[in-house]
This record gives C-alpha cells, sequence and structure tokens, in this order.
C-alpha cells in the first residue's frame, strides 16, 4: 500500500470538487482534469460583452446540514447569495404564483463562483479529455486525448462526469460500475441566453412553464451581483431538448424566443445558445456515490444522488469520506 496515495478525479464539476477537497484536506494528493476550460460543470456562467448569463444550473436549494454548513462558506466568502425572484407557474390555464416558501441560492457573481472557491487550493488542469483507463502493477493510467498517456500513476481514480460519459471509460476495467452508469439516463437541455438594450416590464423574475418547448424562464440579470445588459435565459424541457438534439442552434433559439414572446415576452437584441448534452438525471441511481476499494475506483455526481446541486456536493463529499475510510482501514 502506498503510503502517500494520490488520486486521479475526472471531472471539475461540483462532485468532483467535493470529493478532490475531502480527499485533500485528509492529506492524499489529487490530480483534478477536466475536458472544459474551467470548472464548474453545469454550475456555468457565460460571459460576453458587457454581459453575463447563468445558462445551466440557474439556482440551488441547502436542506441537509452539512451543505448548509458549507453554504455558509461561500455565503462569507461572498460568492453565494440568496435569490427571492418573483416566481409564477405558467401552464394552459393561465399564469398563477408559484405559492411555495423555497429558498434558493445562487453563485455570486455568477453560478461558476462557488465551484471557482473549491479549486483555490486544488491542482486543476482543465481543457484535458480522458479518453482511457488501464491499471498496471504501479496503479492506474490515464489516456488524454490532448495529450496521450499522462505520466503520473495513481492510487485510485473519480470519475465525476455524467453517466454516459462515464459508461464507455469503465466498460474495460469495472463490469460493475459500468452497469450501474448505464443504468442511469440523462436527458439534454437546450439553453438560450437573451441579451437586450432595456430592462422588461414583466411581473415576474422566473416562471415555471408547464405548456410548450420551455420549462422555465428567469431575468438573469435580476440575481445578486450580476452586473451589465438585461439578460434573460430560457431552458427548454428535457422533453423538447430530447426531440430536437440535433436541430441547429438557430431553429432552436427561434423557437424558444417565439414561446418566450407568446408569454408576453419581447425579441431580443442579441442571443446566445447552447445545448446540454446530459443534463436531467430522469433516474439516479440509489446510493449517493459507488466505491470499489478493491479496484481503487470510484463514481460520484448528481445522477447518484438526486439530480440537484446539493446532492452533487453530497455525493462526492461522501466518496472523499468513503476512501479516506477504506485507506484507514487498510493501514491498521
Amino acid at each position: 500500500m502506498n503510503p502517500n496515495p494520490r488520486y486521479l478525479v475526472i471531472g471539475a464539476g461540483l462532485a468532483g470538487l467535493s470529493a478532490a477537497q475531502t480527499l485533500r484536506q485528509a492529506g492524499f494528493s489529487v490530480d483534478v482534469v477536466d475536458k472544459s476550460r474551467g470548472v464548474g460543470g453545469r454550475m456555468s456562467t457565460r460571459r460576453g460583452d458587457g454581459w453575463t448569463c447563468d445558462h445551466g444550473a440557474q439556482y440551488f436549494t441547502a436542506r441537509d446540514p452539512g451543505f448548509r454548513a458549507e453554504l455558509a462558506r461561500w455565503q462569507q466568502a461572498g460568492v453565494a447569495a440568496l435569490w427571492s425572484p418573483r416566481i409564477v407557474v405558467i401552464d394552459a390555464h393561465g399564469v398563477r404564483e408559484a405559492g411555495e416558501r423555497t429558498e434558493r441560492f445562487v453563485g455570486v457573481p455568477g453560478m461558476t463562483a462557488p465551484a471557482r472557491l473549491l479549486a483555490e487550493h486544488l491542482r486543476v488542469q482543465t481543457g484535458m479529455t480522458i479518453t482511457g483507463l488501464r491499471r498496471d502493477a504501479d496503479g492506474w493510467r490515464a489516456v488524454c486525448a490532448e495529450q496521450g498517456e499522462l505520466e503520473a500513476r495513481f492510487d485510485g481514480v473519480v470519475l465525476a462526469v455524467p453517466a454516459p460519459q462515464a459508461a464507455p471509460l469503465l466498460a474495460p476495467v469495472s463490469s460493475r460500475l459500468a452497469t450501474a452508469a448505464s443504468r442511469a439516463r440523462m436527458e439534454g437541455c437546450w439553453s438560450v441566453m437573451l441579451r437586450f438594450d432595456q430592462a422588461l416590464d414583466r411581473p415576474f423574475d422566473a416562471a415555471f412553464v408547464n405548456d410548450g418547448p420551455l420549462r422555465w424562464v428567469a431575468r438573469n440579470s435580476g440575481k445578486p451581483g450580476r452586473e451589465g445588459q438585461e439578460t434573460w435565459l430560457l431552458h427548454a424541457s428535457a422533453a423538447w431538448s430530447e426531440a430536437h438534439l440535433e436541430a441547429k442552434a438557430e431553429r432552436v433559439a427561434q423557437a424558444l424566443i417565439d414561446a418566450f414572446v407568446a408569454l408576453g415576452g419581447k425579441p431580443p437584441q442579441a442571443w446566445s445558445a447552447h445545448r446540454w448534452r446530459y443534463a436531467i438525471t430522469e433516474s439516479a441511481v440509489d446510493g449517493g456515490c459507488l466505491w470499489c476499494p478493491e479496484q481503487g475506483l470510484g463514481l460520484c455526481g448528481d445522477w447518484l444522488n438526486g439530480g440537484r446541486v446539493e446532492g452533487a456536493w453530497l455525493s462526492g463529499r461522501a466518496l472523499g469520506r468513503e476512501m479516506v475510510g477504506s485507506f484507514e482501514a487498510l493501514a491498521r
């Protein structure tokens, strides 16, 4: 057993960063890699000339005591704040107040801010796409599309990526974990960001839409800490997104903008679109995380724990703790 284990975490979303932070706090060496240009995963913010817009996760809730304690740390650091929007529900019967008292929080000045805080003291490399894993006598080796096989050897590997991306990496090395990942179904989501020269006069800040192609609209520029142009975010429903997954962005944007206008909105001065290929977990795998100590392989992510931001963080922490616990058990 290596007295100074080194772990590889694939995926720098909230689950991966939470797992990595837990391992680092226990004194282990951790490398985090992600194929994207930055950290945060679907806690993502698009930035342009004079505007920003959260185009992935829109907000998060905090119910678990452990996550509420972490949220308090984020708030103290100034990277999260309570968001109290006027929310309505829109369906075929009309518009009504949401009538709920859910506390919603957002990252400040964008949804990526908490992830950046988590990554501050971690060794993170972005722009790295892991395409293969194999294990030899010296430990785990990883193959990267951009750099080939990495020189480092690892005592364990954490996959903190969407289930459909984890399954093919796991298939050659762990049939058990590959089967678990293949059981989870994740659906896509089209996201359209709208920019306006002037504030829209709407009687709500956000709406759950239960009719037509839209499922959520929100005045992003009304969230705490936002600056710049008036921006609105449109999310298509999972069913509509799946049906139009390969459609051109222009066609998707026009359909969602037309639906927004039909709700009383206005055509934007400019728009941007983003397709989240794996956004919504339809059937999460139970358990919160999966760890195979005999192989040194683990899985974490929101798809293992309810499909929410809070669930992602808890999943990563749970896996990190299991990994630390198994190491300590072997060390006794």
